[in-house]
């Protein structure tokens, strides 16, 4: 699939199923998350968040992620932390089912200083010219959700000023359960390659939304056209403990929270109505958790109902 691995670039191959691409690109970060890797010196999950973060918008377009590549930037390179790093990255393009062809990793001395460090990177794939998303979204069309692992990769610099009011540390242990803070809020980016990859396959797809920065009230819209909104309704999950926590510690409106963070929902599917059991009975069989969470109207806006649990 690959060639020419350790020289100035990598060459890559359009998978022969498809047989006319159109070429998808993604690049992200991880953020202020890192801060906290190095706080608890914990950096076997904060690459597995690298490759989620691009790989899961890669999707969203309908491509099937082909490589990926990332950016590993310190002050002084430690051998034992960005081995830790690298190995989640690789898990997660195994996961995903993408090559991790290569990279670049830099010292810096003097912009980076006390172990600190950043990560980017970026993920290619691609489409049949024809079938990348999204595709016409009309009123009366489904919104199912897909749960998040745990807060995922945005928000954090919020979450950093609630922690402080709150007078902990990322060492104790959270209030609201027996582990630890901090490795609560370093869990992994959920990867959603291989499910949505699936629902695609049977043809079931109108539109995915990656729940990230900009939360529901953000990332729905993206795949609407100006005249269409939805229907949310609040109490059709139920949302993490550590949300609820962040949202009583930091005294944070509702509005807030769905702007900021993704309340217990990584992904957003539109399909049509005809086609929501289908789709669940597709994900439920694979024991994978989905339910709705609303429907498309034609109110140019999204709107929110019920009570949030």
């Amino acid at each position: 699939k690959f060639n020419n691995i350790g020289g100035f670039g990598s060459i890559s191959n359009i998978p022969s199923n498809i047989k006319r691409p159109k070429i998808v690109a993604c690049t992200d970060g991880v953020g202020t998350k890192v801060e906290i890797a190095n706080l608890i010196n914990k950096y076997d999950t904060i690459g597995i968040d690298l490759v989620a973060m691009c790989v899961n918008d890669l999707i969203c377009q309908g491509a099937e992620p082909l490589f990926f590549l990332d950016y590993y930037a310190t002050g002084k390179l430690d051998l034992t932390t960005g081995k830790e790093i690298v190995s989640g990255i690789s898990s997660a393009c195994i996961s995903s089912g993408c090559a991790l062809i290569g990279g670049e990793t830099a010292e810096m001395p003097g912009v980076y200083q006390n172990g600190d460090f950043d990560l980017a990177g970026f993920a290619v794939g691609a489409v049949e010219r024809g079938n990348s998303l999204p595709k016409t979204i009309t009123e009366g069309d489904c919104l199912l959700a897909l749960p998040s692992s745990g807060i995922h990769s945005n928000g954090f610099s919020l979450v950093r000023k609630v922690l402080e009011k709150s007078e902990l540390t990322w060492h104790d242990t959270a209030p609201f359960c027996n582990n630890r803070l901090g490795d609560i809020f370093l869990r992994p980016t959920r990867l959603y390659v291989r499910e949505i990859l699936t629902l695609l396959k049977h043809n079931l797809i109108k539109g995915v939304a990656h729940i990230t920065g900009g939360g529901l009230t953000e990332n729905i819209p993206r795949i609407l056209n100006d005249n269409l909104g939805g229907i949310i309704d609040k109490s059709s999950w139920s949302i993490n403990d550590e949300f609820k926590w962040l949202q009583s510690v930091g005294n944070i409106h509702e509005d807030e929270m769905f702007k900021t963070f993704n309340c217990g929902i990584g992904m957003v599917i539109v399909v049509e109505q005809k086609m929501v059991n289908e789709t669940l009975t597709i994900l439920n069989d694979k024991k994978l958790e989905a339910f709705q969470i609303g429907e498309i109207t034609n109110s140019g806006r999204l709107i929110y109902n019920g009570k949030l649990v």
